[in-house]
């Protein structure tokens, strides 16, 4: 099939139809050679306001209309295409040597001196809608769409994969081979746009494709962004972000049309352990959510995340010196959308030359222990203590601590752990960490009841973690029983904070005489300087109960306080919830 309308005509004013516009140069020149693949006349130019027109034409003022709804009929060209006259367009850049101007120019035929103006034909309401109701669009054979397909040149046949694998038809190779896997994706398309499914597309159902994608296109606002003080180039959604600020080490840009995207783009000078320190970090946002894929691999990280809410996708790695890479952040309703779009940043994303500088940072932007960047930090919805029970990192803490919906439970902010085993009654919980731990000291459990006035240490985190570390207090062993009687539990004169539940308590060689348990586990709050804590010698009979083997021998030489206070900071461990 050709496509073709009637040429300039003498002495009749010139005008173009409208098909797209962009902000770049280039893209304007890319996108016109993909529609130049379909159509006649195609033309591209720089206008009076500083962005570039894709345009069909010239034709006569008279024909325009009727061209455009040809056009629109077929599928061919956008459907906010329009009829224009030159005057907006200042020089040609598609083709290069085009002079598709200067047949707009041609002097207008002179009015008849004497002949007064035509009137207006009035025409019948049925004849208006039949004039601008679109004729339908003759259909090729198979063996015209073969034809028609073999004249293609190798970038058109490209162009044509790239949009299957855009609406996400197709997965293989950008080669213009139109094997098996490019046969079905056609074929697929055909039945997804209720045609017939032959895996040939016709003329006509090609120029769709290409429309389709290019409307897409336009309303994404894929460009690239060549950010020289951040040192990176990019092609970014710039219909669904704006640039909103410097914030090291990020640049950052915000959500526009109510989009919900962000993206930022990482920039900072540092080497390996730069980069595995942003790692960690960027998993305490409330960008990054929980859930997802985490890989930290020789000089590159990925991050990605998943909630109900959010998706999420990071990954940097060293170049040169520093550190670059980007974070894209959206919400599930542009799921299919971003998938395109984060295959585009990957596949456009270049380092330049030079970092951001630290200092760049917004003139209000005030230290908050909640913000990172301006970033809110994800906080865990509990924090408490817990101790290592053996060298393989079998932590032991509260029940209270795991007894809600946890979508992830954490040892120290960084190890995941699962829950081996719980035992509400006695309130204490076993926690398996989901990768092999090296602790620098574990528990050995008391087999009978500490003695009555001896000193005790206790050690946690208070300030839900704040710290960084476990501290170690002293105190005494008050009673061997709870205030109610309990033989099960033991009572000490020691201050402690609901984060210091699950630490443990050790006596004078260092040997864990019980667990620290919430101040509530009485029923009822507790005066300052009284804390109850889980006896060992009733832990140990629920822990064989269960096949988890404890360390059980009592260690005997007295240690020094200093000495205490290191061993009670080395076993003990936070363990956070997060949702």
């Amino acid at each position: 099939m050709v496509l073709a309308w009637s040429g300039p005509v003498a002495a009749q004013e010139m005008v173009f139809v409208q098909i797209e516009s962009n902000t770049t140069l280039a893209t304007t020149q890319t996108r016109a050679r993909t529609y130049a693949q379909v159509l006649p006349d195609v033309n591209a130019f720089r206008a009076r306001t500083g962005l570039y027109a894709i345009a069909l034409g010239p034709y006569a003022a008279a024909d325009a209309p009727a061209v455009l709804r040809d056009l629109l009929a077929r599928g061919l060209v956008p459907r906010d295409s329009f009829v224009i006259d030159a005057a907006p367009y200042e020089a040609q850049v598609y083709p290069v040597a085009g002079d598709a101007l200067a047949a707009t120019q041609a002097p207008a035929a002179p009015p008849a001196q004497d002949s007064p103006p035509p009137e207006a034909p009035v025409l019948a309401e049925a004849a208006l809608e039949a004039d601008l109701a679109p004729a339908p669009a003759p259909e090729e054979t198979l063996q015209e769409s073969r034809r028609s397909e073999a004249a293609l040149d190798r970038p058109a046949r490209d162009a044509l994969q790239i949009a299957l694998q855009w609406f996400g038809y197709y997965s293989g190779r950008i080669d213009g081979d139109f094997g098996p896997g490019t046969r079905r994706a056609m074929a697929a398309w055909q039945e997804g746009n209720g045609q017939e499914p032959t895996g040939v597309l016709t003329t006509t159902q090609r120029a769709a494709l290409l429309s389709a994608q290019a409307q897409e296109m336009a309303a994404l606002g894929m460009d690239v962004v060549r950010d020289e003080r951040a040192g990176i180039e990019i092609a970014l959604p710039l219909g669904m972000v704006r640039f909103a600020q410097y914030n090291f080490p990020f640049a950052q840009f915000e959500a526009v049309n109510d989009s919900g995207v962000q993206v930022m783009l990482i920039s900072q000078r540092g080497d390996r352990n730069t980069l595995f320190g942003l790692y960690e970090i960027m998993q305490t946002l409330e960008i990054v959510p929980l859930q997802g894929e985490r890989a930290r691999q020789g000089d590159r990280f990925l991050l990605t995340g998943q909630s109900q809410t959010l998706r999420s996708h990071t990954e940097a790695r060293l170049v040169g010196g520093a550190v670059k890479g980007f974070t894209l952040v959206w919400p599930p309703a542009q799921d299919a959308k971003i998938a395109r779009v984060l295959a585009m940043m990957q596949d456009s994303f270049r380092p330049l030359d030079g970092v951001l500088d630290p200092g760049a940072v917004p003139a209000d932007d005030g230290p908050s222990i909640d913000l990172l960047a301006g970033l809110q930090v994800r906080r865990p919805d509990i924090v408490r203590s817990g101790f290592f029970l053996d060298a393989a990192g079998l932590v032991m803490t509260t029940d209270e601590a795991v007894a809600g919906q946890c979508a992830q439970i954490l040892l120290d902010d960084a190890y995941p752990a699962e829950i081996a085993l719980r035992d509400p009654a006695l309130g204490f919980a076993i926690l398996r960490p989901l990768q092999a731990l090296a602790p620098l000291g574990h528990a050995s459990l008391a087999a009978g009841p500490g003695t009555i006035r001896s000193e005790v240490a206790v050690a946690g985190f208070p300030f839900a973690g704040a710290l960084g570390g476990a501290s170690v207090g002293f105190g005494v062993l008050a009673d061997l029983q709870g205030i109610d009687g309990d033989a099960r539990i033991q009572r000490l004169e020691i201050a402690t904070v609901e984060s210091e539940a699950g630490g443990p308590v050790l006596d004078g060689t260092g040997t864990v005489l019980g667990m620290i348990l919430p101040d509530m586990a009485s029923g009822r709050a507790l005066p300052e300087q009284v804390t109850l804590a889980l006896r060992a010698d009733q832990i140990g009979p629920a822990l064989r109960a269960a096949g988890i083997a404890a360390q059980a021998t009592p260690r005997e030489e007295p240690l020094s306080r200093e000495r205490l206070a290191r061993l009670g900071a080395e076993m003990t461990v936070s363990v956070s919830c997060w949702n």
